[in-house]
């Protein structure tokens, strides 16, 4: 864990955003109807949080093991700007992406919840986990979020975010 100097600090350098989703933008259940359509819910201040970013600059990822259209939908509807669906190596992923849109991996955070999601946090500038992630990406973050995924951790850390840019 960083101190609370080191982690402002941290913050004030991201200009890329990449978050898992299953288990950090959402809570992490999948619901099927009968007929096979897949659901997902999540959190609309998570969404107002990356709009907000958009508007000040920030570039953003989804980076997720499982392809969904409802992801891509939720992703083309907040402008991301990159969206990774079925990555074997989120790490590789993620250092592919911050050298496609020019930006460091000291000004990379990445966000997530499990086991997958190590290689990424391994390799971002800044690691932040949910609340409720496996012990293990606990164990990896440099911060853990108050609030559990899917209910506002990722609007926890782009406020935290805007305020050590002083865009609160």
């Amino acid at each position: 864990m960083l101190t609370e100097e080191e982690y402002r600090r941290r913050l004030a350098a991201i200009r890329f955003v990449a978050l898992d989703v299953d288990g950090t933008l959402t809570d992490g259940g999948i619901i099927y109807t009968a007929d096979g359509v897949e659901l997902k819910v999540f959190d609309v201040k998570d969404g107002l949080g990356i709009a907000r970013g958009k508007k000040r600059g920030l570039l953003f990822a989804f980076i997720t093991g499982r392809p969904s259209e409802i992801t891509r939908r939720r992703g083309e509807e907040l402008g991301i700007d990159r969206i990774a669906m079925g990555p074997h190596d989120k790490g590789e992923v993620l250092t592919r992406l911050a050298a496609e849109l020019e930006v460091t991996l000291a000004e990379t955070l990445f966000m997530g919840d499990d086991l997958i999601d190590l290689p990424a946090m391994r390799v971002a500038g800044l690691a932040v986990a949910v609340a409720d992630a496996h012990p293990t990406a606990l164990a990896a973050a440099h911060r853990v979020t108050r609030a559990p995924g899917g209910k506002g951790a990722v609007r926890e850390t782009l406020d935290a975010l805007f305020a050590a840019k002083g865009w609160a």
